[in-house]
């Protein structure tokens, strides 16, 4: 007998009880940044050296961040389920965490390309300074999908949506476009779970359970009601 299919959308939600700071404070910073400074094409023109060292104190955050009971929890799933993480998140806690299906909507902290080859990814090791330059000559920059730029991987996790037998959403406000829109895809009669610590608006959606708590405590519910 085949397994039922479980897709999970998770947000920055997840990672918080890690140590990682949430993408968007509710002073509307990233980390004392504006997010226009940081994390658009134009602020990479404007001032290069900002953004990675941003990014490069990123990856130290990251390295020094372990899973939590959260992500470990969803890889639990895979005991009885096939399970598709599509995550916002571009760090590497989902895959530390012992899942094996990952997709990542913006880009890995731990991958880098260079301006001109997009598609030619490359590992991070260390920091990447301005001036260091790729196989084409160009800069190199995080692999991380800013605002203003196209989600490559997009139509891909569109697909799963439509897959789902059972649908997980996890810390995210549903606020990021256009991945926000990613629970739209999803079929009108598959089982959707809510875990949030602040359930965003999902009035909308039929067949919804709601579980307002933080990740760590909802992903043991969830897993008391599906394991």
């Amino acid at each position: 007998m085949d397994k039922k299919h479980i897709v999970v959308l998770t947000g920055a939600g997840i990672s918080a009880e890690s140590g990682l700071k949430t993408f968007r404070d509710a002073d509307g910073l990233w980390m004392g940044h504006n997010i226009e400074d940081v994390a658009t094409p134009r602020a990479f023109d404007r001032n290069p050296e900002l953004v990675l060292d941003f990014y490069n104190m990123r990856r130290r955050d990251v390295a020094a961040a372990m899973p939590n009971a959260a992500h470990f929890g969803l890889a639990k799933l895979e005991e009885k389920y096939r399970v598709t993480i599509v995550t916002q998140n571009i760090d590497d806690l989902h895959e530390r965490g012992g899942s094996t299906n990952v997709f990542h909507l913006h880009g890995q902290i731990f991958q880098m390309r260079t301006v001109n080859s997009p598609g030619e990814i490359l590992p991070v090791v260390g920091d990447i300074k301005h001036g260091d330059l790729g196989a084409d000559g160009s800069q190199l920059r995080p692999d991380i999908v800013w605002f203003e730029e196209p989600v490559p991987l997009l139509e891909e996790a569109a697909m799963q949506m439509q897959a789902a037998d059972i649908f997980v959403l996890v810390g995210t406000s549903l606020q990021v476009y256009p991945a926000a829109g990613l629970i739209d895809f999803v079929p009108v009669e598959t089982t959707k779970y809510i875990l949030d610590k602040k359930i965003p608006p999902v009035n909308r959606y039929q067949h919804v359970h709601l579980i307002e708590k933080p990740a760590t405590e909802a992903i043991n519910d969830l897993l008391e009601l599906l394991m």
